[in-house]
C-alpha cells in the first residue's frame, strides 16, 4: 500500500469516528406564526410534516385546507376566530364547499396525525371542521358554532379523537361521524374513534353516529338540542354497531325541529338507536327530555326508516328519569335480542322494561 493510500484510509476512519461521515440529522420541526391579517392557508402551504401553525388572536375571514400529515393547527381559544370569507368568489375547494377547516386525504394516502386545537369556527355554510379519509385526526378545545349543517364532521376516517369541544347552534349535528356521505356503503370500522368530553348544545342533534363500527361516545354533556344522540344503521353489510355510549349526561333536549324528507319531527329525545347491532349504552344520566314526537323519550330503540332491525343491543345501568313519553322505549317491532337491565327509570314502553 502506498503512502498516499494509507493517508486516505486514515482520513476516512477519522471521518467515521468523528461523525462527519454520518447521515444528515432529521429536520427539526418548525413553528409558523400567523398574525392577525395574515393568511393561515399560506402558513399551512409552507409547512412540512411535524410543523405547528400557531395562530394569534384575531378574526380571520378564510377557510383552510390541510392535505399534509402531522401538522398542528393551534389558536388562542376563543380569541382566535375563523369566519367565512365575504368575497364573492371564495378561493379554494374548502371555502367553495362552505367549510371552515378541511382535512382531506385520499383512498391510497390518508392524511395522518393532524391536530386542530384551541380556536373558534363560526358561521360557515356547511361545517366548521370537515375531514375525509384521515387517520388519527385530533380535534380538541375547538368551538364550532352556528354553521349551516355540522359543527365537526368526518367521513371515511379512522382512530380520530374529538375531545373537549363546544359545538352549538349548528343546523344538523354538532358532531357527525359517518362511513360516507356521498354513496351507500357498509359500516366503516373506525378502529376506535372517540367522541368524549364535549359540550353539545342547541343543535338539531347533539351527535349523529351513522353507519360505523368500533366507536365510543363517552362523558359528553348533551343538552338543548332537539335530540341528544342518534346511533344509525341500515341494511347494508357490515352492519353498523359495536358502539359504546357511556358516562354521558343527556338532559333537556327539548328544542323542536320540523320533519325532513328522511326523519319525522324531533323533540324531547335523549338517545336513539335505529338499525344498529351489538351496541352498549350504559352508565348514562338521561333526564328531562320531554316531547310528543315519534322518537321522544329517554333511550329509544326506533324502527329503521329502511326496515333494518336493531339486534343484540344492551341498555343497562343508566339513570333515565323524567323523560316523556317514556324513559325507556322499544319501538323497534322487528328488533331481536335487545336487552334492558339494571336501569333506574319509572315509565317504559312497553311496560316492564324498568
Amino acid at each position: 500500500m502506498t503512502k498516499r493510500q494509507t493517508t486516505m484510509l486514515g482520513c476516512a476512519a477519522l471521518l467515521v469516528v468523528s461523525g462527519l461521515g454520518a447521515a444528515a440529522p432529521a429536520r427539526a420541526a418548525v413553528t409558523h406564526q400567523v398574525q392577525s391579517g395574515e393568511s393561515i392557508q399560506a402558513a399551512v402551504d409552507a409547512a412540512k410534516p411535524g410543523d405547528t401553525i400557531d395562530i394569534a388572536a384575531g378574526t380571520f375571514t378564510e377557510s383552510v385546507r390541510i392535505t399534509k400529515s402531522d401538522l398542528t393547527l393551534r389558536g388562542q381559544g376563543s380569541r382566535t376566530v375563523l369566519k367565512p370569507s365575504t368575497s364573492a368568489a371564495r378561493a379554494g375547494s374548502c371555502a367553495a364547499a362552505g367549510n371552515g377547516i378541511c382535512v382531506l386525504g385520499t383512498e391510497k394516502q390518508p392524511v395522518q396525525g393532524v391536530e386542530i386545537r384551541s380556536l373558534t369556527l363560526s358561521g360557515f355554510d356547511k361545517s366548521g371542521v370537515w375531514a375525509a379519509r384521515t387517520d388519527r385526526l385530533a380535534v380538541r378545545q375547538v368551538t364550532s358554532e352556528n354553521n349551516g349543517t355540522w359543527g365537526i364532521a368526518q367521513e371515511r376516517s379512522t382512530r380520530s379523537v374529538l375531545r373537549g369541544n363546544l359545538v352549538r347552534g349548528n343546523g344538523d349535528a354538532g358532531i357527525f361521524v359517518a362511513n360516507t356521505v356521498s354513496e351507500e356503503a357498509g359500516a366503516l370500522d373506525t378502529r376506535g374513534t372517540v367522541v368524549s368530553s364535549n359540550l353539545m348544545v342547541g343543535n338539531r342533534i347533539g351527535t349523529t353516529v351513522r353507519r360505523v363500527r368500533n366507536l365510543t361516545v363517552q362523558a359528553n354533556e348533551i343538552t338543548g338540542n332537539c335530540a341528544g344522540a342518534f346511533l344509525v344503521g341500515d341494511e347494508t353489510t357490515p352492519r353498523a354497531g359495536a358502539l359504546t355510549v357511556r358516562y354521558n349526561h343527556v338532559h333537556e333536549n327539548n328544542k323542536h325541529c320540523d320533519k325532513t324528507a328522511r326523519l319525522p319531527e324531533i323533540q324531547g329525545t335523549g338517545i336513539v338507536l335505529t338499525g344498529t347491532e351489538d351496541t352498549l349504552v350504559e352508565w348514562n344520566v338521561i333526564r328531562g327530555n320531554v316531547g310528543a314526537a315519534p322518537m321522544s323519550g329517554g333511550i329509544v330503540l326506533f324502527k329503521s326508516i329502511v326496515g333494518a332491525a336493531g339486534t343484540d343491543n344492551v341498555v343497562r345501568n343508566n339513570v333515565v328519569l323524567g323523560n316523556g313519553t317514556a324513559d325507556l322505549a322499544n319501538r323497534d317491532a322487528k328488533g331481536t335480542g335487545n336487552l334492558f337491565a339494571g336501569n333506574m327509570c319509572r315509565f317504559s314502553e312497553p311496560a316492564g322494561l324498568c
